[in-house]
């Protein structure tokens, strides 16, 4: 009763936070997706850069989300960006990286070497057989680590509102500040239902592009 009363009081302000989580969020992910894809692409070809990459990339992912948005706030001083939603994207689109990279490698070097050895039978350029062949059988898992990528950056972002840039993790960090339970929890269901809202958008869409054989397999 208390949550929904809160709600209602302050509905205005919880749609002005929910589309600044979402635009941060939306943001650090097409960076992502049009960095870490091509770099999942590349690393496929080369096993040793797959090493570098994955283990750096992996590194990342240990480093706890407020240390790492510390850690923006004094390199990104230099440029006039220290606090707000710069620094927040910056670190969000290195988040994202693994999941992207690691399935986006996966899936192209899971591509059955007879059906690649098929299309360049056929007369294929090595650049069509990617492009025609291993992309849209790779497609599936590739969207995986989208997904993945998408619902962590949604959660992680929340915690962006300790630097200042703004989204659902204000009421999470406010609520804790005044010992307000409606406020935290008001602040963690919309950061919930966030995620689980847009898993499901990013399902129907890769029901969309993914012929449904290749999803069966």
């Amino acid at each position: 009763m208390e949550i929904w009363h809160f709600i209602t009081q302050n509905w205005r302000e919880l749609i002005t936070l929910f589309g600044e989580h979402a635009y941060i969020v939306g943001i650090a992910i097409i960076i992502a997706i049009f960095t870490g894809v091509p770099i999942g692409i590349w690393i496929s070809f080369n096993k040793k850069a797959a090493e570098i990459v994955l283990y750096i990339a992996g590194i990342i992912m240990t480093v706890p989300s407020i240390a790492l948005f510390g850690i923006m706030i004094p390199v990104l001083s230099i440029f006039g960006h220290g606090i707000g939603s710069v620094p927040a994207v910056v670190a969000l689109v290195l988040y994202a990286q693994l999941p992207i990279i690691r399935n986006t490698y996966a899936a192209i070097k899971n591509v059955n070497p007879n059906i690649i050895d098929a299309g360049v039978g056929m007369g294929m350029t090595r650049s069509q057989v990617l492009l025609k062949v291993q992309l849209p059988m790779a497609l599936s898992i590739i969207f995986a680590g989208v997904r993945v990528a998408v619902v962590m950056s949604i959660g992680i972002g929340a915690i962006a509102a300790y630097i200042g840039a703004g989204g659902l993790g204000h009421y999470i960090f406010m609520g804790i500040n005044q010992t307000y339970d409606a406020m935290i929890k008001v602040g963690a269901i919309s950061v919930a239902i966030m995620a689980i809202g847009v898993d499901y958008i990013f399902g129907l869409i890769e029901n969309r592009l993914v012929s449904k054989g290749l999803r069966l397999s």
